[in-house]
């Protein structure tokens, strides 16, 4: 007596082949949405990371042409700590024929950090307007300097002087955004 051994399922039909595909495939998708969302996690903590030369982030070739007049490479030096065990930041001067850009930047250990520093300063610089769509959280204070926070960076930009109040903070707000989307 001979006996044949199967390897199909006695109720196997067209559709049980269907179904057993699709679970492949789905499988399949699983794998590669997981992939591609680590992949995206991975690109988004590198992106957010500040570069070590702060004043990188604005080039003085973007300083000039949102501003309108030749502005040299900035002059980088140390900027205070803003309280006792905080870090100190980066001042970056761009200095043109009668203007000068200030674009200071501090890096915070964290986020949150970053959010109670931002919280505690706010309260030396009133009166201020709060700015939509720059960076975590921004506001201009009363001599139209705009202080920005994103992320793990807290960042200010001043121009001197300040001949129309209403197109000094349109092309702060231009550079703010220029950082803040590099961060």
């Amino acid at each position: 007596m001979k006996h044949e051994i199967s390897y199909e399922h006695p109720q196997a039909d067209a559709a049980g082949g269907k179904a057993c595909h699709m679970a492949h495939l789905n499988g399949l998708s699983f794998i590669a949405a997981t992939l591609l969302a680590t992949t995206c996690a991975v690109y988004s903590a590198q992106a957010a990371e500040p570069p070590a030369d702060l004043c990188s982030l604005l080039s003085a070739a973007e300083v000039s042409k949102t501003l309108g007049r030749d502005y040299d490479s900035p002059q980088k030096t140390v900027a205070p700590r803003p309280y006792q065990n905080t870090a100190s930041g980066t001042d970056c001067n761009y200095l043109a024929k009668g203007s000068k850009l200030w674009f200071r930047a501090y890096v915070d250990p964290s986020p949150s950090a970053a959010a109670d520093l931002f919280a505690r300063l706010s309260k030396l610089y009133g009166p201020q307007t709060p700015v939509n769509g720059v960076g975590d959280e921004a506001y201009f204070d009363g001599e139209h300097a705009l202080h920005v926070r994103k992320g793990k960076v807290r960042f200010y930009l001043n121009l001197d002087p300040v001949d129309s109040a209403s197109a000094t903070e349109k092309h702060l707000r231009d550079l703010a955004s220029r950082v803040s989307g590099r961060l």
